[in-house]
């Protein structure tokens, strides 16, 4: 498995995480070994704009889009999720993602922001990402913007509906999606305890 180093991550804190889920990590920015990887992590701190423009020196968007065409798992993390969004607006200013997935990354609606610490979320029926926790599991989010709406549907009636994963800080956000090979949180689940741990083992098993 890789965690992708293209300057805008926590590296070092998924790769233990995932060491002590039960993985063998590696840290590189390497195009070759971040393609062919059982797994591919995709982590980001920061700005959106900042870490696109990353991304992108790194060659990381099209590690994205050749693995997820040959079905291989990408997980993205934080500012690594919002990335796969179409656009991230920051002070005004826009800045074109992934585009994954549709949709519009802003700053939150809410009494507090930046929002940091623990939260719920509301998972859906089906998870595979939350399966095996229980109820009230908290998970620990650092961040001030986030995506507000799902517009995306698929339009394949052979192809299921993205699972999405909602909570609320001043307003609803989404918190994480599964989509096929491409999964994604907004918390950070190496930073969430038990309850993180066991997300990146369920992760894990689906390698």
């Amino acid at each position: 498995m890789v965690v992708f180093d293209y300057g805008f991550g926590n590296v070092r804190s998924a790769q233990r995480a995932l060491a002590r889920a039960g993985a063998e990590v590696e840290i590189t920015r390497d195009f070759d070994a971040a393609l062919n990887a059982d797994g591919l992590v995709v982590p980001g701190v920061g700005a959106f704009a900042s870490c696109m423009k990353g991304l992108l020196a790194a060659r990381g968007d099209w590690v994205v889009e050749r693995r997820l065409a040959g079905g291989r798992p990408v997980l993205g993390i934080c500012v690594g999720m919002q990335i796969l969004f179409g656009r991230g607006i920051e002070h005004g200013v826009e800045t074109a993602g992934l585009e994954e997935w549709p949709g519009t990354v802003d700053r939150l609606e809410a009494p507090v922001v930046p929002h940091m610490g623990w939260n719920t979320v509301e998972p859906p029926a089906g998870s595979e990402l939350f399966a095996g926790l229980p109820a009230g599991a908290r998970f620990y989010f650092v961040h001030s913007y986030a995506v507000h709406s799902w517009e995306f549907r698929a339009t394949d009636p052979r192809m299921a509906e993205p699972r999405v994963t909602w909570a609320t800080h001043g307003e609803r956000f989404v918190a994480a999606v599964e989509n096929g090979p491409l999964w994604a949180t907004q918390f950070h689940p190496e930073k969430s305890g038990d309850a993180g741990a066991h997300i990146l083992r369920n992760w894990i098993g689906t390698l």
